[in-house]
């Protein structure tokens, strides 16, 4: 049995060598009868601890695999069946092309390689910082979800139902520092942001609705919205924000105000008021995305939904930017008649969001570890913020930086005669990796603009990094 133990990856060398004992029987490598090493002397060969060789035995012999026999050994199983022969699947005559009623695959997504971890300088946006990330205390809030009474809760089929305890946390602990007071009724949880959008879509729109979005904007609204055939209305984004007054009467608007998505600009609380007033006088109803919570660190705070005084914005949370984006936990705070409706949507595509993961959630936020970890995020953000500003002052000055004073990432439009597609490309080949630009703007802007992720690279490696964007920069033109 050849095994393979990889001690740098993320997986646990009791899962890989349990795996790798599997994967030798289903493929005949081993044989029904066969008698395994001792596991003391597999643990020698293997350079691991004798425990975790006989864990695994133990487990295998409880799941099936092996037969433990008093004072000779462990052994394959004779009922253990290999895996069947993979035959190639059948060609299929579909015609999907004309069959497909939407192609969501030729829309305009943001990309990242899924290599991305692997260059050395990675400025890539939305990631969480697995140095500051606390995992012992996660595994240990994890641990405490499976305790005898969460399990026999979240293991049930609660169609609609969400986990009270997160919904008590998010609304004492998270919602206040957004200026927010709502009632739990009035508190739904999501699978990320991106969820909100599409039940709100499937609410609010159809054939004839007039959708604003901010232009650039974040494109995965703009494809949820214009995926129910609504007419989407371009609502242009100057220094100050999104402007609402040209795009004439609105029946839905989707507003990035606190920091606005990709360029980070704060919206002044004059234009809010403005948009809160407009949207009243015209029935229109604010889908309000504060895509990066609490983690900001400077700028005006003030979220639309804490102006909001005659129940018309929508807003958007998510844990994503402080826990983990696979955590995959969102929450919207609408009012109680549009989240009733939200619920039982949501029933209809998938019933609740895991309740093992909000159970957790909920522990890691009630014992304060929530808090604690935010305050450590925004003083890394603020420091790799200021090192970003001045590493682009010094290496890259003729690229414009949007005007914003905070946030997790930073906004560059090149200068005139440099296609950021070709500095992407030159970039990479330095182990520099920036985010394309293009899916947040229209087409006709395509190769102008990059952006900056600060939330997972090392703070000692952002100013070499951006020296070697600068370096790129001088090779592409």
């Amino acid at each position: 049995m050849l095994i393979d133990l990889n001690k740098q990856t993320g997986d646990t060398i009791q899962g890989q060598l349990r795996r790798s004992v599997i994967d030798a029987i289903h493929s005949g490598q081993m044989t029904p009868g066969q008698r395994l090493l001792p596991s003391r002397q597999l643990a020698e060969q293997l350079g691991i601890a004798r425990n975790t060789v006989t864990a695994v035995y133990d487990e295998l012999v409880a799941r099936g695999y092996l037969e433990s026999v008093p004072r000779r050994g462990h052994f394959v199983m004779a009922d253990v069946a290999p895996e069947p022969e993979v035959t190639p699947a059948p060609v299929s005559s579909v015609d999907w092309a004309a069959c497909l009623k939407q192609r969501p695959s030729t829309l305009r997504h943001i990309h990242k390689p899924s290599n991305w971890q692997d260059f050395p300088y990675p400025f890539v946006y939305g990631q969480v910082d697995p140095r500051l990330f606390p995992i012992n205390t996660w595994r240990a809030c994890s641990r405490d979800a499976l305790g005898r009474a969460a399990i026999d809760w979240w293991t049930a089929d609660r169609a609609v139902e969400d986990d009270p305890q997160l919904i008590e946390q998010i609304r004492t602990q998270i919602l206040p520092q957004r200026g927010i007071y709502a009632r739990d009724e009035e508190i739904l949880i999501t699978l990320g942001s991106q969820e909100g959008f599409f039940l709100m879509a499937r609410l609010l729109a159809r054939a004839d609705t007039r959708v604003g979005v901010e232009t650039p904007g974040y494109p995965d609204s703009r494809n949820i919205f214009a995926a129910e055939g609504a007419q989407i209305v371009d609502m242009p984004v100057d220094d100050d924000g999104a402007r609402f007054d040209h795009a004439g009467p609105l029946d839905v608007a989707i507003l990035t105000p606190v920091h606005h998505c990709p360029t980070m600009i704060s919206m002044p609380v004059s234009r809010r008021r403005a948009i809160l007033d407009r949207a009243a006088r015209d029935g229109t109803i604010l889908i309000e995305d504060d895509y990066e919570g609490e983690t900001a660190f400077s700028g005006d705070q003030t979220t639309l939904k804490s102006m909001d005084t005659d129940g018309r914005v929508v807003y958007l949370g998510t844990l994503s930017k402080v826990l983990a984006p696979g955590v995959r936990i969102g929450f919207m705070v609408a009012d109680a008649a549009l989240i009733e409706e939200a619920r039982w949507l949501r029933r209809l595509i998938h019933r609740s969001a895991p309740l093992n993961n909000q159970r957790t959630a909920a522990i890691f936020l009630a014992e304060g570890h929530y808090l604690a970890l935010l305050k450590q995020l925004r003083a890394a953000l603020a420091n790799r913020f200021d090192q970003v500003v001045a590493g682009c002052n010094r290496h890259l000055p003729d690229f414009r930086r949007s005007r914003n004073s905070g946030g997790s990432s930073v906004w560059l439009e090149c200068p005139p005669g440099l296609d950021a597609r070709k500095l992407h490309v030159a970039a990479r080949r330095r182990g520099v990796l920036a985010e394309d630009g293009d899916p947040f703007v229209p087409e006709n802007q395509a190769g102008r603009f990059l952006r900056l992720g600060i939330s997972y690279i090392e703070e000692s490696k952002v100013s070499e990094g951006l020296r070697l964007l600068g370096e790129a920069a001088k090779e592409v033109r």
